[in-house]
């Protein structure tokens, strides 16, 4: 972590005002590149381009998909990779959110790379994501979305329907499928992140406060779900300030602590080398500095007074 120099509040809104000029200077320069990229001059194309996609061979031309604008971004994944640019990777991962709204502009956003769609295919799959926060589209009902997802990851329709359905069914939304997003519970739509991460059988499994607004049947299905998914060869990576549920449900724990790693072990070995028996207390010892005691005791006279 970067050490930071100690001045008055007058030294650092001087230094703040200075920096925030050189930032509006950037800022101007920026837009000025921007317009004159838009300006640059355009060329016909002549050669007949050729791709290989999921729907077979297209051209240039095809790729537009019927819209006005065409918008290629280069996947830096050579044929001899054997793995994307994790630069390139990280921001992929986020591209089904903006899709809608980039078709909604009558733009076609397509990746482009040089390797092979055979090893393509599987490094697209690979991952599943829950974030903390169930950001989804409110007007589309809960079977719209997962149909939605499926597309954007050029699933296979009928399996996907057939999985789809499954998967409403397991987590109880079967009879909710055709409501709007928008009058879900928090739960549901918990629920919905879940099954949309799960849909292409990904290896890579990120859960990011994944128990958040479930109720209590729901939460042990997804703890004994994780543990099934581990057993199974499934990389599953679980985020939580849950420390009852992380203990319960994953064999291996890494602890963070002001942007530092003060732990990264099994939860055994950090019992046994911290000689206390709960994960609660081991993460009270590596990452808690206030005496949480005395601080209770200070709101409850505060509240009193």
């Amino acid at each position: 972590m970067t050490d930071h120099k100690v001045v008055s509040r007058q030294e650092w809104q001087a230094a703040r005002e200075e920096l925030l000029q050189r930032e509006k200077e950037h800022t101007r320069m920026g837009d000025e590149l921007a317009r004159q990229r838009r300006e640059l001059p355009w060329v016909t194309i002549g050669k007949e381009y050729r791709f290989d996609t999921d729907d077979g061979t297209r051209t240039l031309a095809e790729l537009f998909d019927g819209r006005s604008q065409l918008l290629i971004y280069h996947f830096m994944f050579g044929p001899s990779y054997e793995a994307g640019c994790p630069v390139n990777s990280s921001m992929a991962d986020g591209l089904n959110g903006l899709l809608p709204h980039l078709h909604a502009r009558d733009v076609t956003l397509l990746l482009v790379s040089q390797a092979p769609l055979a090893k393509l295919r599987p490094y697209k799959q690979r991952m599943g994501y829950v974030p903390e926060e169930p950001h989804l589209y409110a007007h589309l009902c809960g079977l719209e979305y997962l149909v939605m997802v499926g597309q954007l990851r050029n699933l296979p329709a009928r399996p996907t329907a057939d999985r789809i359905d499954g998967l409403l069914r397991l987590f109880g939304l079967h009879g909710d499928r055709h409501s709007p997003i928008s009058a879900y519970s928090k739960g549901m739509r918990q629920k919905i992140l879940l099954s949309a991460a799960l849909l292409h059988n990904p290896d890579l499994i990120l859960l990011d406060e994944p128990f958040s607004g479930l109720d209590v049947g729901t939460g042990l299905v997804l703890r004994s779900l994780i543990q099934e998914l581990a057993a199974r060869g499934k990389v599953v990576l679980f985020s939580s300030h849950d420390l009852e549920i992380v203990e319960r449900v994953c064999s291996h724990v890494v602890i963070l602590h002001r942007a530092k790693i003060v732990a990264d072990d099994s939860i055994e070995h950090l019992r046994t080398l911290m000689a206390l028996p709960t994960l609660e207390e081991i993460f009270s010892q590596l990452a808690v500095e206030q005496d949480t005691a005395a601080i209770s005791r200070e709101i409850a006279d505060l509240i009193r007074a």
